[in-house]
């Protein structure tokens, strides 16, 4: 017999508000006490960079993390500030993935089953401490689909309106939730419920967010619409890595949460496509891991689902539905477990030193990239300084974390602003014409040559102590003798898709 687990139809069970409160609260703690434990991390850095060139649209994004990070630095120049949305995005998550819960008939029990998991999935834990896109996103996938299953439970068709609007920030943040929507129309129409698509507040929000997304289309279409050619990028560099067609499915169960989120996300899509009203998302989960698997996307991108599968698993707990076997997953140990695991391979809760004093310590995939930014622009402007035609002499950078970096904290130390080939950095900044020489940091300048007559390495970036640090150890090269104009050298520098 199937399973129909949908949305109560009448009763409506109160807002776990103490449980929820205290999961919240246990998230928190965590996210302030490491906010600033090593430094930005190199995005952070990029989008710092991009909000000083404040544009509708930019080569690998749209506007609104550029735009946010530009507002978070003007309230005060830290790592912590700039952090805040990000906090305040995963803690939001945890009271939604509970208020889905909810919507779906589920008791106190069963929103804190489906809030705890959301607190302890390394995906949400680690994402909280990076002000990022695959933060901001699964947000605003999680907001649409409580909106969703709540429209299930009451027919309000102002929640569809609702969902427009929150899809409009999100086509800001990414343009993924587009790849959402048309996914769930294909599930919609062959599982149903058919009437969705019948209701005009539902193309009213479409309208919504169709409008509100022209400003950055337009400078999309202005620059040959290089955002298309992100996907080749990305799937050029997960390609042969953790985040490759074949681990993309057990990297994505594995961020979800060991052991809680991992088996909560599985048991929920089961559940998901079991369910007579549910099903049409169930099947959009599935459509959509099987196009982002294809294009070889990123694991993250289907994270945006997890709070629905985890909730839909917690009310079948709560009613003591699964198998007996291994309803223990879902108890206090093993939420305890869960966070002894997470927390040091999410955030960056060991000293700076500890990571290379004991390098074999649990630690963040990305803490190389937090680390010894400033220290690396003070090597980088020391050696700037000694060339003998500064005021002649350019600065360009092998990435756009380099660039990024150079411009937060090489401006005030006598290095002219920054450029890079590298992604949407390209349009950022270009060389000026008056420079006819080259300090190019990075490892790889043979795209320099026969551009200048004369190339040679000058030495490398010196972190310090600040180690691990993917700065550090950078060659240092000067390019001397510019042989044609920066308008006509530049395009031949641009690398914007990789």
């Amino acid at each position: 017999m199937g399973v129909t687990t949908a949305p109560a139809p009448a009763v409506v069970r109160p807002f776990a508000v103490k449980p929820v409160a205290v999961v919240t609260a246990l998230m928190a703690i965590p996210l302030l006490l490491t906010a600033n434990r090593y430094g930005y991390f190199g995005d952070e850095l990029y989008f710092l960079a991009a909000g000083r060139h404040l544009a509708w649209g930019y080569v690998d994004q749209p506007p609104l993390l550029p735009l946010l990070a530009k507002a978070m630095d003007a309230l005060g120049q830290s790592p912590v500030v700039l952090r805040i949305p990000a906090m305040l995005a995963v803690l939001a998550g945890v009271a939604l993935t509970a208020l889905i819960a909810r919507e779906l008939g589920g008791g106190a029990k069963a929103q804190a089953i489906a809030a705890a998991a959301f607190a302890v999935s390394t995906e949400f834990l680690a994402g909280g401490h990076y002000l990022a896109t695959s933060t901001v996103d699964p947000f605003l996938w999680t907001l649409v689909l409580w909106l969703l299953v709540r429209w299930l439970r009451t027919r309000a068709d102002g929640l569809l309106v609702w969902t427009g609007v929150v899809t409009a920030v999100a086509l800001y943040t990414k343009f993924l939730i587009g790849g959402f929507w048309l996914a769930a129309g294909v599930a919609i129409l062959v599982c149903g419920p058919r009437e969705l698509l019948r209701r005009p507040a539902l193309w009213a929000g479409a309208a919504i967010a169709v409008v509100a997304l022209v400003p950055t289309l337009l400078w999309q279409a202005a620059h040959g619409w290089p955002q298309l050619g992100m996907g080749a990028a990305i799937s050029a560099e997960v390609g042969g890595t953790w985040g490759g067609r074949l681990t993309f499915l057990p990297t994505a169960v594995l961020v979800a949460g060991l052991p809680v989120g991992a088996v909560l996300l599985g048991y929920g899509l089961w559940r998901l496509l079991r369910s007579r009203e549910l099903r049409f998302l169930g099947w959009t989960t599935v459509l959509l891991t099987v196009v982002f698997i294809a294009v070889n996307g990123r694991f993250y991108y289907v994270a945006g689902m997890y709070p629905l599968c985890w909730a839909v698993a917690a009310v079948a707990l709560e009613r003591r539905e699964p198998a007996r076997w291994w309803r223990w997953v879902a108890t206090w140990p093993c939420y305890a477990l869960a966070a002894v695991l997470v927390v040091p391979i999410a955030l960056p809760v060991w000293p700076r030193a500890w990571l290379t004093e004991h390098p074999y310590l649990p630690s963040p995939l990305f803490a190389f990239a937090e680390i010894g930014w400033p220290e690396g622009a003070r090597s980088v402007a020391g050696a700037f300084a000694r060339l003998p035609d500064r005021d002649r002499t350019a600065v360009v950078t092998e990435t756009y974390w380099e660039a990024s970096a150079l411009d937060r904290y090489g401006r005030d130390l006598g290095l002219p602003e920054p450029a890079s080939g590298n992604r949407g950095y390209a349009t950022l900044v270009v060389p000026p014409e008056s420079t006819t020489g080259v300090l190019f940091v990075g490892a790889d300048p043979r795209p320099l040559l026969g551009h200048f007559a004369d190339l040679r390495p000058i030495g490398e970036v010196d972190t310090g102590a600040a180690k691990p640090s993917s700065f550090d150890g950078v060659p240092l090269w000067l390019a001397t003798g510019r042989v044609e104009p920066w308008s006509e050298l530049w395009p031949k520098l641009v690398n914007t898709h990789t």
